[in-house]
């Protein structure tokens, strides 16, 4: 029997040959490190309850767009024939949709949506190809391609509406995307765990370092003694949410991943603990950047209401995204983190009367505190956690 020419094999339904991200999964990530720092970006020049539901919902859509391609990366090689090419162009799709964030409400909101359909569109023709010999993924594929035709089409129409009807369109093509996989089921996804785990903790680190850049682009004047502090304290703060993800929980999750039975099972806990319950901690982290970069403006000043909220709120959201991720997980409660989250919120009122560096060097104090005592209390469990984990790698 003649084998099938190479670039032919790629665009069958199997599993990557390999775990490891690519270089042009990197690439691609790239473009929406661009689309994370617009979302912040339309927040802080709206600094109000409307900017900020603005802000989070542009990243919902932007959000389901990337983790579109990471599912589909688990099933294609990105780095060869057709497919790279592909990816390319939906990169200068997704680059375009980025730039039109500010304005995704108003003036480029036709552009915006335009751009993010054709994005959309790259990745099920992608998919179509890949499951041409998989009747299983195959239906998948065209159950996802509706719900995405629906989103994209109302995305679409509201850019020609105003008001309430325009927020009313966003939110039913937001739910009726993102509730596809749910309502349809899962069971003919197909995922390389490794490489779907590391994909998505990548992009909590590449959200992360957003938090930073705020730092550094909210410094408007001199720096001075306080501008240092507060830099020091927002390093801290994204130090915290770099640990509280990176050191146990991300090892413990692509474990409980790799060893879930492949099929349903498996697709339904990528899907919740992935797909969905990772968009908070992005938004939260995203927050957590709209605060910092109000900080650094004046850092002798209170925070405004919508500024504080998004700096301790944000923290908050990222803690109990992580709360429901050990539930899905592993089935038990992280009641501390569960604490601070809550803390966190009721502290709210009280950062709007104290000086933004204040502020933010409270919210590093609660977030240190979380970590030293977790590192202390269960210090044999984490210390068996990573090391089992390495001998796991070391040994493959």
């Amino acid at each position: 029997m003649t084998q099938a020419p190479a670039a032919t094999r790629r665009l069958t339904a199997v599993l990557r040959e390999e775990e490891r991200v690519t270089p042009l999964e990197l690439f691609f990530d790239l473009v929406f490190v661009l689309a994370i720092t617009q979302c912040t970006a339309l927040m802080a020049g709206q600094p109000t309850w409307t900017g900020l539901a603005k802000g989070l919902a542009v990243l919902a859509v932007l959000w389901w767009c990337w983790g579109a391609y990471a599912w589909l990366t688990s099933v294609v090689d990105p780095e060869e024939g057709a497919v790279r090419l592909v990816i390319f162009g939906a990169m200068a799709s997704l680059l375009v949709a980025a730039l039109c964030v500010p304005g995704a409400f108003d003036d480029s909101a036709l552009i915006f949506a335009l751009a993010y359909g054709a994005v959309r569109i790259a990745h099920i023709l992608l998919f179509v190809l890949a499951s041409r010999d998989d009747p299983g993924l195959r239906y998948s594929v065209l159950t996802l391609a509706g719900s995405t035709a629906l989103g994209v089409g109302l995305l679409t129409a509201a850019a020609f509406v105003d008001g309430w009807a325009k927020a009313a369109l966003w939110a039913v093509a937001l739910l009726l995307d993102i509730s596809g996989p749910a309502f349809f089921g899962v069971e003919g996804w197909k995922i390389v765990p490794g490489h779907f785990a590391e994909r998505h903790g990548l992009i909590v680190l590449i959200a992360i370092g957003e938090s930073i850049v705020a730092i550094g682009v909210g410094v408007s004047g001199e720096v001075d003694a306080g501008v240092v502090a507060a830099a020091t304290a927002g390093t801290i703060v994204a130090a915290g949410l770099w640990w509280l993800y990176f050191d146990v929980v991300a090892l413990v999750a692509q474990r409980r991943l790799a060893r879930t039975t492949p099929g349903r099972e498996q697709n339904s806990l990528a899907r919740d603990s992935y797909s969905y319950l990772h968009y908070p901690m992005v938004a939260g982290i995203v927050l957590v950047a709209l605060g910092m970069k109000k900080t650094l403006g004046d850092v002798g000043e209170p925070l405004k209401l919508v500024p504080a909220a998004a700096l301790f709120g944000g923290t908050a959201v990222y803690l109990l995204a992580h709360v429901c991720f050990r539930l899905r997980n592993v089935r038990t409660l992280s009641r501390r983190r569960l604490l601070i989250g809550a803390l966190l919120l009721a502290l709210i009122p009280a950062a709007v009367e104290i000086p933004a560096l204040a502020a933010v060097t409270l919210v590093a104090a609660l977030l240190s505190a979380l970590i030293a005592y977790e590192a202390v209390r269960f210090s044999e469990a984490r210390d068996r956690v990573r090391h089992e984990l390495v001998q796991e790698v070391a040994a493959e």
